[in-house]
């Protein structure tokens, strides 16, 4: 079994838009309600590439999965954050792929400067069939602490859904107390 990480390229639309369609049309993870087009997808891959790590895991060939970064908000203050996000292929779930695409995609923010990686959650009121807390209990996993609620923001499939902010500080800021903030974070 042979399995690689790389940058994703344009020509991976497809089968990332595959990838991504089971999201769209089968869960509440997305919040699209329709599957994008191959252009249009592709062109969010362009679009990310120029300024972002963009990263697909392969197995024997096949991206089984994909992870990428943006802008968190397009002021120059916010230079050193970023919003992440992945996606696995349904089937290929629990196999440690997500961890691996995450430690791989933190790894490029590091080296761009990057100090704080943030995730927006779908959260369900309460879980269905469609939203469990499975991305929470995942990003958890990886060091992520909850920042933020947002309630009854999402409908979809006839149902209102939360989102929740994470956050993951990983880097270290000259003159920073980030000490004095993570202890008062918990304090709360």
């Amino acid at each position: 079994m042979s399995r690689i990480i790389r940058t994703a390229t344009p020509d991976d639309a497809e089968r990332l838009l595959e990838i991504y369609g089971y999201y769209v049309e089968r869960t509440a993870i997305s919040f699209e309600y329709d599957v994008p087009s191959i252009a249009e997808f592709r062109n969010r891959i362009e679009n990310i590439l120029l300024t972002h790590p963009y990263l697909v895991l392969e197995e024997d060939g096949v991206i089984q999965g994909y992870a990428y970064a943006r802008a968190f908000y397009g002021r120059k203050a916010y230079r050193y954050s970023c919003e992440m996000s992945i996606y696995l292929d349904h089937c290929s779930r629990g196999r440690g792929y997500g961890r691996m695409l995450y430690e791989a995609l933190e790894a490029e923010l590091v080296k761009m400067g990057i100090l704080n990686v943030y995730a927006c959650i779908a959260d369900p009121v309460e879980e269905d069939e469609y939203l469990t807390r499975n991305s929470e209990q995942f990003h958890r996993h990886l060091g992520f602490v909850k920042v933020g609620d947002f309630h009854l923001c999402g409908y979809k499939f006839g149902r209102w859904y939360n989102v929740i902010w994470m956050e993951k500080m990983i880097g270290t800021r000259p003159g920073a107390s980030t000490q004095k903030v993570l202890h008062r974070k918990r304090a709360l």
